[in-house]
């Protein structure tokens, strides 16, 4: 780690900060903060997220909100998304979903996929700001361009349901087919149900086992419901040993 910080690139930064979680994350978050402190922006939006995970050391929401918006103001697309998060969930300030979504909206602009399918979300919603899906959909499509995975689902989502567009189960299948192989948990349940209508019953099985791995404690019962009240065996069993073994995420 001899790089000068004012020297140090994104890629720099990525490649050490790569080495170092190697070992003890104590290490990575000390040297991110020597980096940080010189002004690298991806060092001070990286050692925020450790901070508000608690790696290497305490949680420090406040301090990792202050991180993010140093990071912020250089422009950094993840730190601007991240600061709409903490407002979004109150992370070291008071949440405020109408603050959240303007810096949504300033980090899809800045290219963030991930501030793309935010902003899109709270179109589509209604919280903090007024509800336009037609705009929903133009930035989930955007971040859907970009490969991101739980974007591309929710627009399989709107052409299965003619939101917006003439509804269209081709497209909506390839969507969730994209999205089930870029892991996103609900992707992989929208095409395991798309494959057991196609009556691919070990393909729908695949699918649905693979969403259970990830998905959350809320959307598992959701599918454990489904799958109990589906017509094939296969199927119900499925439930019965997701019911019993519960999620694997919360």
């Amino acid at each position: 780690m001899e790089t000068a910080p004012e020297n140090v690139s994104p890629d720099d930064i990525a490649a050490a900060v790569a080495e170092v979680l190697s070992g003890p994350p104590e290490t990575a978050r000390a040297w991110l903060a020597q980096q940080a402190a010189a002004g690298v922006a991806e060092a001070q939006a990286l050692l925020a997220q450790m901070l508000l995970d608690g790696a290497g050391g305490p949680a420090d929401p406040a301090g990792a909100l202050a991180l993010f918006l140093r990071a912020a103001g250089a422009g950094h697309a993840m730190a601007l998304n991240m600061v709409g998060r903490c407002y979004e969930n109150g992370w070291g300030v008071a949440a405020n979903l109408a603050v959240a979504a303007q810096w949504y909206l300033q980090a899809a602009e800045a290219g963030s996929d991930w501030g793309m399918y935010n902003l899109a979300t709270r179109l589509m919603l209604g919280e903090g700001v007024e509800a336009d899906r037609k705009a929903a959909l133009a930035w989930f499509q955007r971040a859907a361009e970009l490969g991101h995975a739980k974007s591309i689902n929710v627009v399989g989502g709107f052409y299965e349901d003619g939101w917006e567009v003439a509804q269209d189960f081709a497209m909506a299948r390839d969507c969730y087919a994209r999205a089930a192989a870029g892991g996103d948990f609900r992707g992989q349940f929208n095409f395991g149900r798309v494959l057991a209508a196609e009556g691919e019953i070990a393909g729908a099985l695949a699918q649905f086992e693979q969403a259970a791995t990830t998905a959350t404690a809320a959307f598992t019962a959701k599918m454990v419901a489904f799958l109990r009240s589906a017509p094939v065996a296969a199927y119900r069993d499925l439930a019965d040993r997701l019911d019993a073994s519960g999620p694997a995420a919360g």
